[in-house]
């Protein structure tokens, strides 16, 4: 989890403006891939069908994060100018498959050996531990930026009442995925079918995440029952299959968070099972530490991992 006292504004100031310095030094604005003659889209074209050898136009498309149309018209100059050839795909005369001509792949060379040799001599000036730390950086960036796209498609806001029943329906497939099935598990709560009606106080609070008004994940903070009145516990937090590894689970984690310390609680309590491993690794990454048992009698006890967290 971020530091409290980073300034989010500064820091997106800095990485614009070391950007644009980046995007300077690579010729970006140019319009033109290191005097190859060609632009960067036309490049980046040849380099999806070197490392793919043949796509469709949708393909494509989806693949360079750029519409069908501003493709289609890029491939078409690629065609005309001998780079790319295409072939129709056996059964259906309506799709065609673009690849690398001869003469495509001898520009791909090129290209990329005068592509390698710009970032071998900047790396020429970085130790070796730097060079490690431009990779990891310009990973996590990049990641962060997909992250964020992706997530534009989707909405978080309070549950409302007619929401119950799919949420209800994802608790359980979530935890019947996991084997969380029976008594000790939170799937026979009573609160499980009427999720608005239990967290309306003022205490509590229960979120949803829509795509295209389907409900596709869930939690919420409240009391923690038997335990001090400055904790709360994260309860019911479960994503359904499609948006996992899109970083919603550490999003909505970090409303409710924020929520909790609206409500002025210090302390977030959770349990969990050690086999939703990537539900574990989330609680890590934001700073839980794993405690040894229960802080309360929550009635859960087939869970086999403990967390809190300071807030």
């Amino acid at each position: 989890m971020s530091a409290p006292n980073i300034d989010k504004s500064t820091t997106a100031q800095q990485i614009r403006k070391h950007s644009r310095q980046l995007v300077r030094e690579l010729d970006v604005v140019k319009g033109i891939y290191l005097d190859s003659g060609y632009t960067f889209t036309q490049c980046h074209v040849l380099f999806e069908l070197a490392t793919y050898k043949s796509l469709h136009l949708m393909e494509l498309s989806r693949n360079l994060l750029i519409d069908k149309s501003n493709t289609s018209r890029t491939v078409k100059k690629l065609i005309e100018q001998g780079l790319v050839k295409t072939e129709k795909v056996s059964g259906d005369n309506r799709q065609k498959l673009f690849s690398l001509t001869a003469k495509g792949e001898k520009i791909l060379r090129q290209t990329s050996e005068n592509a390698d040799k710009q970032v071998k001599d900047a790396l020429v000036h970085l130790t070796d531990s730097e060079q490690q730390q431009v990779i990891e950086g310009m990973r996590l960036y990049a990641n962060a930026l997909r992250k964020s796209r992706l997530q534009s498609e989707y909405s978080i806001r309070t549950i409302q009442k007619q929401d119950n029943a799919q949420v209800a329906r994802i608790i359980r497939e979530v935890l019947t995925e996991f084997g969380a099935v029976g008594e000790g598990y939170s799937i026979v709560d009573p609160e499980v079918d009427d999720m608005y009606g239990n967290y309306r106080n003022k205490q509590s609070c229960y979120l949803i995440i829509t795509h295209h008004e389907k409900i596709v994940g869930c939690g919420g903070i409240a009391p923690l029952e038997g335990g001090d009145e400055d904790v709360c516990e994260l309860r019911k937090m479960f994503f359904l299959p499609s948006i996992r590894g899109l970083g919603l689970g550490y999003t909505l984690l970090m409303k409710l968070l924020d929520e909790a310390r609206k409500r002025n609680y210090r302390r977030c309590y959770l349990e969990t099972l050690q086999r939703m491993w990537r539900a574990n690794t989330l609680y890590a990454k934001v700073g839980f530490r794993e405690l040894k048992r229960p802080l309360a009698n929550t009635g859960h006890d087939r869970c086999d991992r403990w967390y809190v967290l300071d807030l």
